[in-house]
């Protein structure tokens, strides 16, 4: 008998945009087999604006839903669900065409694509208000796509106060408030620190929003690369450790739909930081699940995963 247990094979990690939740993937399976009925009824499961957008988010991964879309539209015209969904996935696919690189490195050719796909988009949202002012999903769609459509200040102000006016603690419009508000887009780095600060300041225990700290952290390090020290410091590690401890840190905290990208952004900032610890604490919690954000910042999101990971054991 052999003397020794044969080794597990290692996983292939891949990114899952369901993260592993159900209902994720089978709204993914639905519009992916353009099964309209199935995403309706996913969608009707969840009222809860948080969890829809984070299925939104989800939908919005799905290649090829605005050729069919417009069956649905049809089928169902006293709806604006169908009408929601194309302009929510349009920007989404919008930034597809974009692509992920700074202005500079983009080219004409994508830029128009990018303006053609988010007038579609705006387009639908727009309508959805119009039909149903109560709608957050569509106003949130509407935060995001305003850097786009490079929106001026009080506009893009006004479209996320309608979000948070009707629900304050709304994750998906507080992130992309704060992409607004980054200096890369149209703010500073005083604006996206303040931002940050309040909403982490005034979110419940247990929250999501607190990631919303190590974002800006990150965004501020990513400006100048080269700066790695900016990280390591007593400043940025009680910054990072406060938020983790109020958010998926907290006893209180339940990991629901879409809190993998958000557990992922205090790993990556632990793990720049080099709070070992803590960073270990929450690949634990990650375990395999790998999202494309925040890891595209720095690579390839499977190997920049891993080698973060492997370094964060490695240094334990």
């Amino acid at each position: 008998m052999w003397p020794f247990k044969r080794r597990r094979p290692e996983p292939v990690l891949v990114v899952d945009p369901s993260y592993g939740d159900p209902r994720s993937q089978a709204l993914i399976d639905a519009l992916g087999a353009r099964d309209w009925r199935t995403a309706r009824d996913i969608f009707d499961a969840a009222p809860d604006p948080d969890g829809r957008a984070f299925l939104m988010e989800a939908a919005g991964t799905v290649d090829g839903v605005q050729d069919w879309i417009g069956e649905w539209i049809a089928a169902e015209p006293h709806s604006t669900l169908p009408v929601l969904v194309r302009g929510c996935h349009a920007v989404h696919w919008a930034w597809e065409a974009r692509g992920a690189k700074r202005a500079e490195y983009t080219k004409q050719e994508q830029f128009r694509e990018f303006a053609r796909r988010l007038r579609i988009a705006e387009n639908s949202l727009d309508e959805v208000v119009d039909r149903d002012p109560d709608d957050v999903t569509a106003r949130t769609w509407l935060v995001t796509s305003s850097r786009g459509r490079q929106v001026d200040a009080d506009e893009a102000r006004a479209r996320f106060d309608e979000v948070v006016k009707r629900h304050p603690t709304h994750l998906v419009a507080h992130e992309q408030r704060l992409q607004y508000l980054c200096p890369k887009w149209f703010g500073s780095e005083d604006e996206m620190f303040t931002f940050a600060r309040q909403a982490t300041a005034s979110a419940p225990d247990g929250s999501l929003l607190p990631e919303l700290l190590a974002v800006a952290h990150i965004e501020k390090w990513l400006r100048e690369p080269a700066e790695d020290r900016y990280m390591i410091g007593d400043e940025v590690a009680e910054d990072l450790l406060a938020a983790a401890e109020k958010s998926i840190f907290h006893p209180s905290f339940q990991p629901g739909l879409g809190w993998v990208p958000r557990a992922s952004v205090f790993a990556l900032a632990f793990e720049l930081a080099h709070e070992f610890e803590a960073a270990a604490r929450v690949f634990e919690l990650l375990g395999d699940r790998v999202s494309e954000w925040p890891w595209m910042y720095v690579g390839d999101p499977v190997e920049s995963f891993v080698r973060s990971r492997d370094w964060v054991y490695e240094n334990l």
